[in-house]
């Protein structure tokens, strides 16, 4: 079994990987988000990725990209942390720390055979464009009904 820190990559070690499925013939999918306080929702949603293909690649928004994208109070939990955290949940096989606000150099970089996105980005999914381009498929994920970071930060808030 593989350790968590062994899952936590950067690009080079991530574009190698990624060309080693290539030539074995294995549908690499990709999925991206902040995953500030891991919750059952991230867990539906990494689960159906996965089944999407056969190896689960999941880039973890930076904390500088996150506050750019939620605000000066989040995240909560640090890069290092949400990235271990991932890391060690089985469905995962590969996570990387990526500081843009948005993953489409990434996934330019990598050129998934899936690109996994919460059903909440239909209007717009990072990356679609260079995937299916590429030959690869979009795919929304359903969301888990009452789960959701926002929410579970709100509630700590005491607003229901």
């Amino acid at each position: 079994m593989r350790t968590p820190d062994s899952k936590m990559v950067d690009l080079a070690a991530l574009t190698e990987a990624r060309r080693r499925l290539r030539e074995t013939g294995r549908a690499v999918v990709f999925t991206n988000g902040c995953f500030d306080i891991l919750h059952a929702g991230h867990l539906d949603y990494l689960l159906f990725a996965r089944r999407q293909g056969d190896a689960l690649i999941v880039g973890v928004n930076s904390d500088a990209s996150v506050r750019r994208n939620k605000g000066p109070s989040r995240p909560l939990v640090t890069e290092a942390e949400r990235a271990r955290l991932l890391a060690a949940l089985e469905p995962v096989d590969y996570v990387i720390v990526f500081d843009d606000d948005e993953p489409e150099r990434l996934i330019r970089a990598l050129l998934p055979d899936v690109l996994v996105k919460g059903a909440d980005w239909a209007h717009y999914v990072s990356g679609r464009e260079a995937v299916e381009s590429n030959g690869g498929r979009v795919v929304l994920a359903p969301l888990t009904p009452e789960r959701s970071t926002t929410r579970l930060i709100g509630l700590m808030a005491g607003n229901p």
